[in-house]
């Protein structure tokens, strides 16, 4: 074969293992969709009938029901297109870097903790239990 005959016949060989993928993944799809349209209406007919004494619904109506379902909670989330990914990034790194500012306030924390910290709550313990007993003293 001439190198030209073989170039066109990989290239139509890729493009038909292509289809052959597309068509088999199609029908798994579609497969899927009717299997989640089964379940469905199994768990409809085992479930609410008995519960809420609402009647059992056929194949075609659970169909109905998820279509509604789609049509009212929506086919899945679409946000996460490229450009608000990059933005979405982006912010996200900015509010890092902000964040590292504030938590350099609280470097010395653990050390005035231990030095102070601890004496100035038990003070302030003590003001409210005094603030609230002088409260009900002035009530009485």
């Amino acid at each position: 074969m001439e190198p030209k005959e073989r170039y066109y016949e990989r290239k139509v060989e890729k493009y038909v293992t292509k289809g052959f993928k597309i068509f088999f993944a199609g029908i798994i799809f579609i497969a899927l969709i009717l299997l989640a349209v089964y379940v469905l209406m199994l768990l409809w007919n085992w479930l609410l009938p008995e519960l809420f004494g609402i009647p059992t619904i056929g194949y075609w109506q659970a169909m109905g029901i998820m279509l509604l379902a789609k049509l009212i909670f929506g086919f899945g989330n679409h946000s996460s297109k490229k450009s608000n990914h990059k933005s979405r990034k982006r912010h996200k790194g900015d509010r890092f870097c902000r964040h590292k500012k504030e938590y350099s306030k609280w470097h010395h924390y653990d050390q005035f903790w231990k030095e102070e910290g601890e004496a100035a709550y038990n003070a302030y313990v003590e003001r409210v239990k005094n603030e609230s007993t002088d409260d009900t003293t002035q009530e009485n």
